[in-house]
């Protein structure tokens, strides 16, 4: 009998085992998960915004709303270089711009994405060295985050629009074709043929599931599709931006956890946040309360704009439409239903030999270098 107790049971076998297999797992599992916690802390750039601006912004409001300025840098340093055609030398411009805002009860999102082609009046900002940078009259949007960095940007957003910018989000060209290919790629549709040679996207009509430089291409083009203004691309932008939720959404993200980890990795390696965001919590914070919101929550519009007065090759915001679009979000109210009706039409999903809208005709087409894909 005493022999009998010392000869452990095929049931206890499996017992001890599982219980050390286990005991195994979670202690991996927690050194994974801390080595995942530093590693993607270690990814992340971010940028002291609040401290740069100080206090002379517009308030932050009350009601639990709030804005994230998202910008799209054309920066050829490193990767870039491969995947952007043409040479910005030692600058970067804001190639895309976009203002998010999240409703009170983080339910619903709304986008009023900003030509990079609009004149502004630019601020007097701090570089990111400290070195002043004179503001100006008639200037690019887009060059304040050439002259002034991610700062000069925000403070520039934020005296066109008089909303605060709570967050700032950047990512490169690099960044946005490695999100892409981690979250398996986003599918596009188009009516009409995409050719650019610049770009090198060719596209026939029907729908299309792009990897990572595919999709660069698509939110960039702008020679190969409709009539070659700033307005039908950002028009493509919006497609891709639906289309990427879309697929986020189906990736089961919170629930597969080598897929939490490849995009985790991919995106903490691909953006820079503010300071308030540049940290894995605050980034998983932020998903946790936006991850409701999908295509059918977004409501997206491009700021009204009308030929520059002297300069048809740029635009200046339209009044008082650009004004109503602000006042929506401030009040955290819909888009004007005038302004949605207005909108540009989107190049890739118009009628095959379909003239562009006027809104679309007006837009400036700025000369780009050679084999620049601007």
């Amino acid at each position: 009998m005493a022999e009998h107790k010392r000869i452990p049971s095929r049931r206890r076998k499996v017992l001890r085992t599982a219980a050390c297999a286990f005991a195994a797992l979670v202690v991996l599992g927690a050194g994974a998960a801390l080595f995942g916690y530093f590693r993607f802390n270690g990814n992340i750039r971010s940028v002291d915004i609040d401290g740069r601006l100080g206090d002379a912004r517009p308030p932050a409001a009350t009601d639990g709303s709030f804005n994230i300025l998202v910008l799209g840098s054309d920066s050829r340093a490193g990767d870039n270089a491969s995947m952007a055609g043409g040479d910005t030398g030692d600058t970067a411009r804001s190639d895309t711009a976009m203002v998010v805002h999240i409703n009170q009860d983080h339910s619903r999102a709304q986008v009023v994405s900003v030509p990079r082609d609009t004149l502004v009046t630019r601020p007097d900002c701090t570089d990111a060295s400290g070195k002043p940078v004179a503001g100006a009259k008639r200037a690019m949007y887009n060059s304040a985050f050439e002259s002034g960095g991610a700062a000069c940007a925000v403070k520039t957003t934020e005296q066109l629009t008089g909303l605060r910018m709570d967050h700032y989000l950047q990512v490169d060209f690099a960044g946005f074709a490695r999100v892409v290919d981690a979250i398996g790629g986003a599918t596009v549709t188009t009516t009409v043929a995409i050719h650019d040679k610049d770009s090198g996207l060719d596209l026939p009509p029907g729908e299309h599931h792009l990897d990572g430089q595919q999709a660069l291409a698509f939110v960039r083009t702008r020679h190969g599709v409709g009539d070659g203004s700033d307005l039908g691309r950002i028009e493509l932008q919006k497609q891709m931006v639906r289309s990427l939720l879309q697929q986020v959404g189906g990736t089961g993200l919170f629930t597969n956890p080598v897929k939490l980890w490849s995009i985790g990795d991919t995106v903490t390696r691909s953006i820079t946040t503010d300071s308030a965001l540049g940290s894995v919590n605050s980034l998983v914070g932020l998903a946790q309360e936006l991850k409701g919101i999908g295509p059918d929550q977004l409501s997206m519009v491009t700021l009204p704009v009308e030929t520059a007065p002297g300069d048809p090759n740029r635009v200046v915001q339209q009044q008082p439409q650009g004004g109503q679009v602000w006042a929506a979000l401030k009040a955290d109210r819909p888009f004007p239903s005038a302004v949605v009706s207005a909108q540009p039409e989107n190049p890739a999903q118009a009628a095959p030999g379909a003239a562009p809208p006027a809104a679309a005709r007006s837009t400036g087409k700025a000369a780009p270098k050679a084999g620049a894909v601007r």
